[in-house]
């Protein structure tokens, strides 16, 4: 159940806390908006996941554009100014220190040694995001039925495998795999998903 809209000093605090964390970039920030969005009720699993894949096929970035989305649901316009303030007033404050201090002690073996610790941070952290964002499909899939799980899963890896190798642009990508997904709504039928226990009670 989607929990009431929040004020937007509570808004603007939920995303600050966001762009305070958001250290490292896409994916640890990815994860913050996810908890928020599941520990505040503004987004289930499925919605989540539906507008992350959307803004991939829209110009920009996407957090921003994620950002820009969650916070129009929540509150219209003023929501949306909320969010994204909150979310980039600290990585512009920082950005700004950093670029300074970063400048008088990027020789030092110890910053560059922690510099070639973050390529396998970051890698470890979108895998796992990945997982986390799959975990409800996969699992609606397959209370679909083993065809539709199937087919999901030749999607998803034959498009993880045209992004990764390159052979076409992700958007190109990203397209394919939305059109694929249609063609199997349409053609693979659905078992029937019963309801959860709470409705059956009532």
């Amino acid at each position: 159940m989607t929990a009431p809209a929040p004020s937007l000093w509570e808004l603007f605090a939920a995303w600050l806390s966001i762009g305070i964390q958001s250290w490292g970039g896409g994916s640890s920030t990815l994860i913050l908006i996810h908890e928020a969005c599941r520990k505040h009720g503004w987004l289930d699993d499925d919605e989540f996941v539906r507008w992350w894949a959307l803004v991939q096929i829209a110009p920009g970035t996407n957090l921003i554009k994620l950002t820009l989305l969650i916070g129009r649901k929540l509150r219209g316009l003023p929501g949306m100014f909320a969010a994204i303030a909150g979310l980039l007033m600290p990585s512009a404050l920082v950005t700004v220190l950093m670029t300074a201090g970063f400048t008088a002690v990027q020789g030092q073996p110890l910053v560059q040694a922690a510099m070639r610790g973050v390529l396998p941070a970051a890698i470890g952290l979108s895998l796992a995001m990945g997982v986390q964002m799959a975990q409800p499909l996969a699992v609606r899939a397959y209370r679909e039925g083993p065809p539709r799980l199937a087919v999901s899963i030749l999607i998803v890896v034959a498009a993880g495998w045209l992004m990764a190798s390159n052979a076409v642009s992700p958007v190109l990508a990203l397209l394919g795999a939305g059109a694929a997904t249609m063609l199997l709504l349409i053609l693979v039928p659905a078992r029937r998903i019963p309801p959860p226990p709470d409705e059956d009670r009532e």
